[in-house]
């Protein structure tokens, strides 16, 4: 009977999960292709966008889903009078929320193993100035080697296959002296496996003569290289991250940022469980009919975008080293779990 009580809970768990991410999804997938259709030459490149937006969203509102089907389940159970019959065969409180935590956790997993590789792919093609870390609102690369140093600047870049083309850009050449022999000033240059060049630039050398045309070079830096060291954290897939990270330690480029993604989404199924107990803790009623359903719906949605910039906060301290950072990320679901946890036996014990 367990058994069979488990897989109905289970089923019902991810009925309700599933009713709301239908209409979460489906709100925003409409605002996005109306927003975007303007931008896209075909009916079907706007509905391709929009599912590339969708799911970059996933992620953000996902906790929140869980918590409103969680709700939405426990709701559905009470006014169908099958919690009272559940509760009837003696399973406690704890024992029927099972179901629903192994539901959250397996959500959770889903989305940190296969949503997230899912959407980074989506965008590996598409990468522009909006996914990358900016100094001053600007991208600066710089390439050493023994015969000179080659600074860029540039104000925009988007991905062209497996190159990249840089926008409005200013290129420093200096010798091995790091005395400025060229400065390279163009509209467009595209950044190669094996270098970078422009089919139109305005050349100053260091005697002040100027000449415009073409002009490459060769240089170490590659689109690969450019991407490793500026891409954003929520750029990179969670199978990635660890090698990313081990890379980027051994060069000495600050990777905080990236732990703080890796362990969000490594942790993201206890924030799930932690999301999936309070919404239990909010379902919890002794009314046949649970008439106050319309207000603990409200006060969890407000709770949760409570619950959401707390998160948001703890991640900043961990950010910027106040906390470190597997703490940063564990310490809020935690926190969510024991207070549900103790509210949820309170009730019990009445």
């Amino acid at each position: 009977m367990g058994k069979i009580l488990s897989r109905f809970l289970f089923k019902r768990f991810f009925r309700g999960l599933g009713l709301v991410l239908l209409i979460v999804c489906g709100i925003i997938f409409a605002v996005t292709f109306v927003e975007r259709l303007p931008s896209n030459p075909t009916v079907f490149a706007t509905l391709t966008d929009s599912w590339t937006r969708l799911i970059e969203y996933v992620p953000l509102f996902l906790p929140l889903a869980v918590f409103m089907g969680t709700l939405v389940a426990y709701y559905t159970l009470t006014r169908s009078s099958e919690g009272i019959i559940i509760a009837g065969t003696g399973l406690s409180p704890y024992q029927m929320a099972r179901p629903f935590l192994i539901g959250a956790f397996i959500t959770g997993v889903f989305a940190t193993c296969v949503i997230n590789p899912y959407a980074i792919s989506l965008n590996a093609n598409k990468l522009s100035t909006q996914h990358l870390k900016l100094v001053d609102n600007r991208i600066w690369l710089r390439d050493a080697s023994d015969t000179g140093t080659i600074t860029m600047i540039a104000s925009q870049m988007n991905q062209d296959g497996p190159n990249l083309v840089f926008q409005n850009v200013t290129i420093y050449a200096q010798d091995s002296d790091f005395k400025i022999a060229n400065r390279i000033m163009a509209d467009h240059v595209t950044l190669t496996k094996t270098g970078i060049t422009t089919d139109r630039a305005t050349i100053y050398n260091s005697s002040g003569q100027t000449h415009i045309g073409p002009w490459s070079t060769q240089t170490l830096i590659t689109p690969q290289t450019v991407l490793d060291r500026y891409l954003q954290p929520d750029q990179i897939s969670f199978w990635q991250l660890p090698k990313f990270i081990t890379k980027m330690t051994e060069i000495g480029v600050p990777v905080r940022g990236h732990l703080i993604q890796f362990w969000t989404l490594l942790f993201l199924p206890l924030t799930m469980v932690a999301m999936a107990t309070l919404g239990i803790a909010f379902s919890q009623t002794r009314q046949r009919r649970n008439h106050s359903f319309g207000t603990k719906f409200g006060l969890g949605i407000l709770i949760c975008f409570v619950l959401y910039f707390l998160l948001n906060i703890f991640s900043a301290l961990g950010a910027n080293g106040t906390l470190p950072t597997i703490l940063a990320i564990i310490a809020p679901p935690i926190i969510i779990i024991a207070a549900s946890g103790v509210f949820i036996a309170g009730f019990d014990t009445i």
